[in-house]
């Protein structure tokens, strides 16, 4: 017995002997691929648990796995990995700014911009007409005085940081009036009353959950007001039994005060929007004229820009926010700027809708939709799917316009796979296309699918 077991001992160290080692592994041209691609460090990990995981199974009585085997597994480790990095999608959910999806795609020109200023130097903090030291952002700044027609500007890295900085430096131990109604949470988990909370800024409440008067701010306002603060409603909506103050309202109690008028528009619109089927959006613009001190908004959502926060209003109270420390934390990178200042030329052109991605997607007419659609089908040649051209309605999304929805036109998707399958699948193409699940069938909304991108849905479709 004891002859048996030794020998039995002996044949398990040689199978583990047959195991190839890293080294050899990392040499096998699929692996060199690998290495070239992701590194050789990331490579050799996987490598290493693959073998340290077959030397157990081998331990367990199991086959040694030949070097094909081990390089397939190491593969499709590193593959699970990699799609946790950054990778593009094809958006055919319908969703115009899909917070999930990286909310405003930038256009080419935007982009060919950003490029340039990436791939060398810029004159990010210099004179070039004085050749010393400049301020940084002072350009996109002055474009921004053209369009809203303020007094100044100010740009952070996204507007919870612009509500922050207005927040902790105009107010910090000192009261903010805010409807209650108003209290919203924003992206992310980020609530406006936590926001306060840690902009040291003491929040005062008025007014219930559906109605909140002038008369209830005036009630408030006393010797430790800082500002009075508007939050606009832009990724819920109220309706019924509901009253809120007016920002014309609000600004004339300001003046009578003297305590600031504070507006955070969330979304902030530079277009009329009812001139796109939508209702009417208040924007920047209106809001300044209106009487605001201050006023805030995104630069990635119905702007069409890059990821910012930008602040405009009367210019003593913008200097104190480019004065303050804080500032300094939150400003803008040259790729942000760069990709700003274009996105807010194309308004000042008059080319947003044609030039922007989501007004283009906006604008994009239905027998244009239709006509793509009908392309699309007419090129896939998959026997295995049974496609139509159907009806549906695409959203803004990203907490602007809530509620607002668009005629669209999308490719229903039907075969022996539930849409759930369907859906999984269509995940791991590279690229990954989103679509959604409507009726129990997969849908391809084409109206936020760019039309470059046609040609994959058809790969995508035929390989399905």
């Amino acid at each position: 017995m004891a002859h048996k077991s030794r020998e039995k001992a002996s044949r398990g160290k040689e199978s583990l002997r047959d195991l190839p080692s890293v080294e050899k592994l990392l040499q096998t041209p699929q692996l060199a691929k690998l290495v070239a691609a992701w590194s050789q460090p990331l490579v050799a990990d996987y490598v290493r648990e693959v073998i340290d995981s077959s030397r157990k199974d081998v331990s367990r009585g199991k086959s040694v796995p030949t070097v094909e085997e081990i390089v397939t597994r190491v593969k499709n480790e590193l593959d699970g990995y990699t799609r946790h990095f950054l990778n593009r999608v094809i958006n055919g959910t319908g969703i115009i700014i899909h917070t999930n999806l990286g909310r405003s795609p930038l256009g080419e020109e935007v982009l060919s911009h950003m490029s340039e200023i990436a791939c060398g130097y810029s004159n990010l903090e210099y004179d070039l007409e004085l050749g010393k030291r400049g301020k940084r952002g002072t350009h996109i700044y002055e474009l921004l005085n053209k369009l809203i027609g303020c007094e100044a500007s100010l740009a952070v890295n996204n507007n919870a940081a612009a509500v922050f900085l207005i927040l902790s430096t105009l107010a910090k131990k000192r009261e903010v009036i805010v409807s209650r109604g108003e209290l919203v949470q924003i992206g992310g988990g980020f609530r406006i009353p936590e926001i306060m909370k840690s902009s040291g800024a003491k929040l005062v409440e008025v007014g219930t959950t559906n109605k909140t008067s002038i008369e209830d701010y005036k009630k408030s306002v006393g010797d430790k007001t800082a500002l009075l603060l508007k939050v606009h409603q832009s990724n819920f909506q109220m309706e019924g039994f509901v009253e809120s103050a007016s920002v014309k309202e609000l600004a004339s109690l300001s003046k009578e005060t003297g305590v600031p008028l504070v507006v955070d528009l969330g979304s902030g619109v530079l277009l009329n929007t009812e001139e796109f089927g939508f209702e009417h959006e208040p924007t920047p613009q209106e809001i300044i004229r209106s009487g605001a001190d201050v006023v805030s908004f995104s630069g990635d959502k119905l702007l069409g820009g890059p990821q910012a926060g930008i602040i405009v209003g009367r210019k003593r109270f913008v200097e104190r926010l480019t004065a303050d420390p804080l500032f300094r934390t939150l400003r803008l990178d040259k790729l942000v700027i760069s990709g700003l200042e274009k996105v807010l030329v194309q308004y000042l052109k008059g080319e947003a809708s044609q030039n922007i991605p989501i007004w283009r997607m906006v604008s994009t007419s239905l027998e244009e939709l239709k006509a793509r659609a009908k392309a699309i089908l007419e090129r896939v040649t998959n026997p295995k799917l049974r496609l139509k051209i159907g009806e549906g309605r695409s959203s803004t999304g990203g907490g602007s316009l809530p509620g607002a929805t668009i005629p669209s036109v999308v490719i229903v998707l039907d075969s022996d796979s539930s849409p759930d399958e369907i859906a999984s699948r269509m995940r791991q193409f590279k690229p990954p296309l989103l679509g959604r699940i409507a009726e129990d069938k997969f849908m391809i909304d084409l109206r936020t699918v760019l039309q470059n991108e046609d040609e994959i849905v058809v790969q995508q479709l035929n390989a399905l």
